[in-house]
C-alpha cells in the first residue's frame, strides 16, 4: 500500500492542480504566520485571519481528497 507522502509525491509530479493547491496552501500559511507574529490584531486583520484559515482548510481538505482519489484508484488498478 502506498503512503500519503509517495501519493502526495506522484501527485506533485503529475497533476497540476495538486501542485497549485499545495502551494497556494504554503503561501497561506506563511501569511498566517506572519498574523499571528503579531500581538494585537486590528479588526480587519482577525477577519482577514479567519478568511486565510478557512481558505487553508478548504484546500488542504481538497488536497486530501485527491489523495484519498488517488488510493482508491490505486487499489482498484491492482486489485483487477
Amino acid at each position: 500500500m502506498l503512503t500519503d507522502n509517495v501519493i502526495m509525491e506522484r501527485l506533485r509530479q503529475s497533476n497540476t492542480e495538486f501542485r497549485e493547491l499545495e502551494e497556494s496552501h504554503h503561501r497561506l500559511d506563511l501569511e498566517l504566520n506572519d498574523l499571528q507574529r503579531r500581538h494585537v490584531l486590528t479588526p480587519a486583520e482577525e477577519l482577514s485571519k479567519k478568511q486565510l484559515q478557512k481558505e487553508k482548510l478548504a484546500k488542504k481538505d481538497k488536497m486530501a481528497e485527491m489523495i484519498r482519489v488517488y488510493r482508491d484508484h490505486g487499489l482498484q488498478a491492482t486489485a483487477h
